[in-house]
């Protein structure tokens, strides 16, 4: 399927541990799974899952991440589900009006890469579906997630709930983007993608801007010489901010090239033309 590479290890390392609360839908336990497959979770408890489990609807829109859900344990407390779990991470949307720490995802992302390579187990609290998680549970975690949302629409649904906790946690450890292909790499990173090429060296930007240079000096481009080396400079500092790779020179000079043969071309003498005579 589009994205997924079968191939390769699923499991990427120690996570942390996404717990559902009592989850109403297979479906939308399954979409989490999906969720945490893309950010490198790969631990799911489950605590008093409404319709039981396993849950072959959950199956059906894991979209291929079934070695989560084939792995996923099923509790009946939550103080059972949290076992072995040294600190606990509770998201929720509504003030709760207890004294707790609340940081935001992006801050627990940065925590829980903090203590898992410090040896600790962690565990990330979601809730349900119409309800979300009581004050009880809550009271269970070390602090609160909430996320910098509309205030007047701020439900999260369980599977964007898990996106956004696990996008949080993945991105200070990935060092690739986006997918890997059969035909192509992922992407190492943001900037300028260049594939078969490279960035331009300064002698080959400087060749051009001397081929450029001569050629429309024999155009007649610059008019006077005094206008001379401002347009030049303009010239050269357009195409500097262009950040010209390798190819795209010799593509540039190419196109001079062919202007520059295309206007040395013998004109026609007039009265030749079909019809004359």
């Amino acid at each position: 399927m589009a994205g997924t590479d079968k191939t390769r290890n699923q499991v990427l390392g120690p996570a942390p541990i996404a717990v559902l609360v009592n989850p109403q839908l297979g479906e939308n336990i399954g979409t989490a799974a999906r969720a945490m497959a893309n950010f490198g979770l790969h631990e799911m408890r489950l605590f008093d899952p409404r319709d039981g489990w396993p849950n072959e609807k959950a199956l059906a829109t894991s979209s291929g991440a079934h070695w989560i859900l084939d792995r996923a344990t099923v509790h009946w407390t939550l103080e059972e589900t949290l076992s072995g779990v040294n600190y606990v991470y509770a998201t929720t949307a509504r003030p709760r009006g207890m004294v707790k720490e609340v940081i935001t995802p992006e801050q627990a992302g940065a925590d829980m890469r903090g203590r898992v390579a410090r040896g600790e187990t962690v565990a990330i609290l979601f809730g349900r579906e119409r309800t979300g998680l009581s004050n009880d549970e809550i009271s269970l975690a070390d602090v609160i997630v909430t996320a910098p949302v509309n205030p007047a629409f701020a439900s999260i649904n369980i599977a964007q709930a898990v996106l956004l906790m696990g996008y949080e946690w993945y991105k200070g450890l990935a060092t690739t983007l986006g997918e890997k292909t059969p035909e192509l790499p992922a992407l190492q990173g943001p900037g300028l993608a260049m594939p078969d090429t490279r960035p331009a060296t300064k002698e080959e930007l400087y060749g051009f801007f001397g081929h450029l240079e001569r050629e429309l000096d024999v155009a007649g481009f610059f008019k006077t010489d005094d206008k001379k080396p401002g347009m030049m400079r303009n010239i050269r500092n357009l195409f500097g901010r262009a950040e010209l790779t390798e190819q795209e020179v010799r593509s540039l000079r190419g196109i001079v090239s062919s202007l520059t043969r295309a206007h040395e071309k013998p004109k026609e003498p007039r009265g030749t033309e079909r019809g004359d005579g």
